[in-house]
């Protein structure tokens, strides 16, 4: 039954992955049937994840009310219904109307989930649960660049998606008891555990699980520079996926097609990337395994800067997606042992607000910067990011050892 529920989880995880990468992909060639501006796709993203901002912020209350399991059905439903409406949207005004569903269906399950793994499962289990993100991520690109190719219709393509989305609700919908059965089993098995400890540790161990004020939890050392760190990570993630093919369409002259294609293989990069970190996390620790991936993903940064033949660039933008792969969940899944259990749920509701704020405000900064200069600064734009990723990253881990001594 664990092992089922844990299939719910991924697949739930493939439904927040389907809608990302699909605007960034089609934007190209959208563009020009809406008649609006290069920078409305940073808008739109704008949109989505101030949604998700929200939604997160109540993601507490909202699991609290009506179950971990209901809300993830509820918010695929909503994404479904979202992505269907935009393979019917005659304007730009009606997509950032849809925008806005969208959004709030994807942030409170995304911070559910992810609390709910990094505090129950071992590390290769919540980088097997972002791997699943990237199925869809990978996947929804691909789609469009066949339909776009084939069909010449973008909106096709989002029609595909929104079928894919609603046949994940209807398989939520059937397992939806199992949630109840398996979170009741989890939470006794849970209480076991810390009963244990509590025995084991004396008093000093109550006082110490007792889960501080959010104020105090985000005066922890450390826990400032990871929020940021959080905020150029999903900046610079969503930024490659939103512009990558307008930089390529635009600044190396690659065809629509292929410059979808080529995104797809970016969140393939990350897909993978996660697959095999699932793997290596049983040998290797989260922190060498960030630090790792964030050196990787500016290798494939400078990639992109030098004027070297296509298939480099390919190279870069795969690069890019391994180097990503075991950062965002290596961030989470540290959260519990670097700032206590107590101290996680609030810590990762705030850290998924602040990650939603970098794909709000980051990408459709880039977004006004390219319409107001030139989409050629792409790369140098992502490598700041991702430099200023490593350096929040390494801040936090100084702070943390000061805290020891």
């Amino acid at each position: 039954m664990a092992t089922m529920f844990l299939i719910v989880i991924y697949l739930a995880f493939i439904s927040l992955g389907l809608p990302d990468s699909l605007l960034g992909a089609a934007w190209p060639v959208m563009r020009p049937d809406l008649g609006a501006p290069l920078e409305s796709a940073g808008l739109l993203a704008m949109i989505v994840a101030a949604g998700t901002i929200v939604s997160s912020l109540l993601s507490g209350k909202l699991i609290a009310k009506l179950g971990t399991g209901p809300l993830t059905l509820l918010s695929c439903l909503m994404t479904a219904a979202a992505l269907l409406g935009f393979s019917f949207a005659p304007s730009l005004l009606w997509f950032a109307l849809l925008a806005i569903p969208l959004g709030l269906g994807a942030g409170a399950v995304d911070s559910a989930l992810n609390h709910y793994v990094a505090t129950h499962y071992e590390a290769h289990h919540m980088s097997w649960l972002h791997c699943f993100w990237g199925v869809g991520a990978t996947g929804s690109p691909l789609l469009m660049s066949y339909f776009i190719k084939e069909h010449d219709s973008w909106r096709a393509g989002y029609t595909a998606v929104a079928i894919i989305q609603f046949a994940l609700v209807i398989v939520l919908l059937v397992t939806l008891p199992l949630w109840k059965k398996v979170s009741a089993e989890r939470t006794a098995l849970a209480v076991e555990r810390e009963a244990a400890k509590t025995a084991s540790a004396g008093p000093d161990f109550v006082r110490k699980a007792e889960a501080p004020p959010a104020e105090r939890a985000l005066r922890l050392p450390g826990v400032k520079m990871t929020l940021l760190a959080f905020l150029f990570y999903c900046g610079v993630e969503t930024m490659v996926g939103l512009w990558g093919a307008s930089f390529l369409v635009g600044s190396r002259g690659i065809s629509p097609v292929t410059a979808a294609g080529w995104i797809s293989l970016y969140y393939g990069g990350i897909t993978v990337g996660r697959l095999i970190t699932g793997f290596i996390t049983m040998r290797v620790g989260n922190r060498t395994l960030i630090l790792a991936g964030q050196l990787i993903s500016a290798l494939g940064a400078c990639l992109l800067l030098l004027p070297l033949p296509d298939f480099v660039m390919l190279t870069g933008f795969v690069l890019i997606g391994l180097g990503f792969a075991p950062v965002y969940p290596g961030f989470i899944h540290e959260t519990p042992a670097r700032f206590g259990r107590a101290n996680s749920a609030k810590l990762i509701g705030y850290q998924m607000a602040v990650a939603y704020t970098g794909t709000t405000f980051l990408p459709p900064l880039f977004g006004v910067l390219a319409s107001r200069a030139s989409i050629g600064l792409f790369p140098i734009v992502t490598l700041i990011f991702v430099v200023m990723m490593l350096l929040c990253s390494e801040q936090v881990i100084r702070a943390l050892k000061r805290a020891v001594v």
